[in-house]
């Protein structure tokens, strides 16, 4: 027998199927282990060592795996051909060592790039063994991440009070939006003039012409800076006569774009289909797991994340096949087009994402898919078949025109007009790299038929002005272009990195641009005033070469280790003796132009506008930063960082009148962000005890985080007042599913079971269909939002005390519990055989280390009813105890692999 290991258990389903009898496919549902999150899981005094704790989700898993692999032959390591995947087979091996599952067998690593049979099957034919280079740049990553986040977050906390936590890369990709607004804060608009004519030829076709010089000089964009210049240069074209000077027109080719990589998809996807990265790389996964066809669940593209460019042979070919039957001779180059790839990273060395067979048409599986899935698989289908076509064949024509002027400022103006004409479109056909509007656009500008020294009629003149612009915020796709160019992270993380940012709350995405939060501001100027080196663009880029260098076999990773940690403890030590204040007073200075931007009417923007004698600051308190008056505690003025007018409302805004109540809709600015009112407080005509007049509370709606409050318009602003409101009826129950606002964002509702509306779906449009697919799935989950103790295994009830005792599987490891004393089962022990007699002296162990007694069973009454004691009288009240120290912070792992320290 044969014990294959995957991740996934669709993945496990398909590729039993695909070797059938002799092998057994099991799946370890991604890692099996990680760095406990505490501290000391890491090492650096002893030489790196690090500490694994398995998963306590995978103990069941790994239990069933080292079972099979005693009574096998051979052992196949089948996880996914990049570095995590070959980190995930060496914790899978390790663990079954420790286990001493492994005796004689054979132990085998395989990787394909699809899940095919047929690569499934030539994977089997060709195996080698765990790639222990991979595997030390994955022990360095992941070590390196651990001891930023659990050394620098602590940092944070103590000199910044309401920072959440810091990471390696995740700071740097942060540093980048924070310093694009900083640009866009500093940015000066430039006035300038534009000067273009509509001139006919005559025959009587039409085309514009733009000025580009005058008596011998050359104007550019931007050299036209009044409107006294602009007037100028009007004058002297509407007195001018205009012939051709010259005609030149030039052929030029455009060639095909590469296949996708990781990054490229993940910019495509969002430019062309509004996907943000964390979905398409949802979506891509569904694709590379497949599907059922003919009988046979079938992978429909190769695995998707890669910085591989390059295409497999069979995979040309079968473009080549395509592309001459559907598309024509034409259309096919000579040869077939090879793309070099110049990344190098080694894990990524494999192809670039395409279809698995290029004849399964999108419409086709359009059929098979749902309606994301089949858009992005649409998406990777025609850029995959685009890459092997011809290159279009285009005609750029350029066309001086002078105009003489008898008398005044100029004598000779110079302008210029051209024009795209497309010979043949090759590959154009099919696909255009989110630039199909600019090339329309140039094709739209065609020039008529011309003649050198051919007289020009002038039409019309066009003399407009025009500001110079800042530089726009990032968005998902130009942020994971910017930090691929830069060489920070890799593109496996790049989906992951951005979520975290989002979820932390240091930036948000507004009209699909990501804009800084001021938490996240003020982390950034944190780092870049007292650890400036580990938030270089530069050196985050060259540790990643040195990783990389790690996977190539080129350099030991103890050593980048050691290397980075002697300078990193060295900039941590320093910032041991700062005080908050000081921290505080280099954060105002830095964050000046920010909190505090300049005056229409020039007035100190600093001054404060309750008491008129205070100076305005930065402040830190519980829950983060905020501007505060320096006279506290005389003045209590405050605001959020951001000024008014830069984010936040500085008034009521009025919307209109609700046509049913004649009241008056609102949007506000409140303590927890910007809201929507309906009327105002009234009177009820009662009085408090103290003689005060009773109000009624007027209706009110959260304004979700995904609407722009200054935006706002009246019939969404009414929308977001029903709510919650009925989407229709179930289908079974013919019960109402409502869609509503609460406290955890958007949801849907079926009686007493609520789910989260996901990503792109919306609370105000979801469906009928969509809301019972979503209560469906969450029914399937289970109830509560993860807090609810899981029921446990019992093993019986405690003979002297009463009351089950239950077995459970914890996040750090199995134990055992009886009426809320919890007892961790040691490691020598089997969690799935421990017996009542073990579990009960555990607990009783565990209840008289602590110093509490084992709660005794509740006692019931006949009916079965708990019981209830009569009260007894109140004791005399004991002196106040002390407060108890607040919790210590919790630290967690994210998605991208990074240590995350959080309150």
């Amino acid at each position: 027998m044969n014990v294959v290991i995957v991740e996934s258990p669709a993945k496990a389903k398909t590729i039993n199927k695909y070797l059938g009898p002799g092998f057994e496919v099991l799946a370890s549902y991604g890692h099996v282990r990680d760095l406990p999150p505490k501290d000391g899981s890491v090492a650096p005094d002893d030489d790196f060592r690090m500490i694994w704790q398995v998963d306590g989700k995978a103990q069941k898993r790994l239990a069933e795996i080292a079972a099979a692999v005693k009574g096998a032959d051979r052992l196949i390591l089948a996880t996914d051909p990049d570095r995590e995947g070959e980190a995930i087979s060496w914790h899978v091996l390790e663990v079954l060592k420790e286990k001493r599952a492994l005796k004689d067998q054979k132990v085998d690593r395989v990787v394909f790039n699809a899940i095919t049979k047929a690569a499934v099957q030539e994977a089997m034919a060709h195996p080698r063994e765990i790639d222990h280079s991979l595997v030390d740049a994955y022990l360095a990553r992941r070590a390196l991440d651990y001891l930023v986040g659990f050394t620098l977050s602590p940092v944070l906390w103590r000199k910044l009070p309401g920072a959440r936590s810091a990471g390696r890369v995740q700071s740097v990709a942060l540093r980048l939006v924070c310093d694009r607004e900083r640009e866009i804060e500093a940015f000066k608009p430039q006035e300038y003039w534009s000067v273009a004519a509509l001139l006919a030829t005559p025959r009587g076709d039409a085309f514009e012409a733009r000025l580009v010089g005058a008596d011998g000089k050359k104007i550019s964009r931007l050299d036209v800076g009044s409107e006294r210049e602009a007037r100028d240069f009007e004058k002297a074209l509407n007195a001018a006569k205009y012939k051709v000077a010259s005609i030149e027109a030039k052929p030029a080719k455009r060639n095909p774009y590469p296949p996708f990589t990781t990054s490229t998809l993940q910019q495509e996807a969002s430019r062309k289909l509004g996907f943000a990265p964390s979905h398409t790389m949802r979506l891509a996964q569904r694709l590379y797991e497949g599907i059922e066809l003919d009988g046979e669940t079938t992978g429909l593209i190769t695995y998707m994340r890669t910085d591989g460019i390059d295409l497999a042979p069979e995979a040309i070919a079968q473009a080549r096949d395509v592309i001459s039957s559907d598309y024509g001779k034409n259309y096919l180059p000579d040869a077939p087009r090879i793309y070099k790839n110049k990344s190098k990273n080694a894990q990524e060395a494999h192809e670039a994402i395409r279809p698995t067979d290029l004849r399964r048409h999108p419409k086709e599986m359009a059929r098979k898919l749902d309606a994301d899935q089949s858009r992005l698989y649409e998406l990777i289908w025609t850029r995959t078949l685009a890459c092997q076509m011809e290159s279009a064949e285009l005609e750029r024509t350029t066309v001086e025109i002078e105009a003489s002027v008898a008398s005044g400022s100029y004598k000779l103006v110079n302008l210029r007009a051209t024009g795209t004409v497309v010979k043949f479109d090759g590959f154009l056909t099919l696909y255009n790299e989110s630039r199909d509007d600019d090339f329309e656009d140039e094709d739209a500008r065609r020039l008529p038929a011309m003649s050198e020294g051919e007289a020009l009629k002038k039409n019309e003149l066009k003399i407009e002005q025009h500001f110079t612009e800042p530089p726009p915020r990032f968005s998902e796709a130009s942020l994971v272009k910017r930090m691929e160019e830069l060489g920070i992270g890799r593109p496996s993380t790049y989906a992951s990195i951005l979520q975290v940012l989002r979820d932390r709350g240091y930036t948000r995405l507004d009209k699909k641009r990501i804009i800084p939060e001021d938490k996240g501001r003020i982390v950034v100027a944190f780092l870049e005033s007292y650890f400036p080196r580990y938030v270089e663009y530069e050196f985050t880029a060259d540790l990643e070469e040195k990783l990389d260098e790690v996977a190539n076999h080129e350099l030991d990773y103890k050593k980048v280790l050691r290397d980075f940690w002697t300078g990193f403890t060295g900039a941590v030590a320093e910032t041991k003796d700062l005080r908050i204040k000081e921290v505080i007073d280099v954060l105002d200075a830095l964050l000046n132009e920010h909190n505090f931007p300049p005056k229409a009417d020039g007035s100190d923007p600093r001054a404060c506008p309750q008491c008129g004698t205070g100076r305005l600051g930065l402040k830190v308190g519980k829950f983060g930063a905020f501007i505060g008056c320096s006279n506290y505690p005389e003045c209590r003025f405050t605001r959020a960082l951001t000024a008014p007018g830069e984010g936040e409302l500085a008034a009521t805004k009025e919307l209109g009148e609700d046509p049913e109540t004649k009241k008056m809709v609102t949007v506000r600015s409140g303590r927890f962000g910007p809201y929507i009112q309906l009327g105002e407080a009234e009177d009820t005509g009662e009085k408090t005890k103290g003689g005060k007049p009773v109000l009624t509370k007027p209706k009110r709606a959260s304004i979700p985080k995904n609407f722009d409050a200054h935006e706002l318009d009246f019939d969404t602003a009414l929308d977001l007042l029903k709510l919650p409101r009925e989407v229709g009826k179930h289908p079974e129950s013919g019960e109402p599913i409502l869609a509503g606002y609460g406290r955890f964002g958007p949801y849907v509702k079926h009686q007493d079971t609520y789910a989260s509306l996901t990503d792109g779906d919306e609370v105000l449009t979801v469906g009928l269909n969509r809301a019972v697919t979503l209560i469906a799935e969450k029914i399937a989950r289970g109830p509560g939002r993860g807090r609810r103790k899981p029921q446990g295994r019992p093993l019986g009830d405690h003979p002297a005390l009463g009351g089950p005792v239950t077995q459970h599987e914890g996040k750090y490891g199995p134990y055992v519990s009886h009426n809320k004393v919890n007892a961790t089962i040691p490691a020598a022990t089997d969690p799935a055989t421990i017996s009542l007699e073990e579990a009960v002296a555990l607990i009783d162990a565990r209840a008289g280390k602590s110093g509490k007694k084992p709660a005794k069973a509740k006692k019931t009454n006949g009916a079965g009813e708990e019981a209830v004691a009569p009260k007894k009288k109140a004791a005399a009240k004991k002196p106040a105890a002390k407060k108890k120290a607040a919790p210590k912070k919790k630290k967690k792992s994210d998605d991208t692999g990074e240590t995350a320290l959080e309150e």
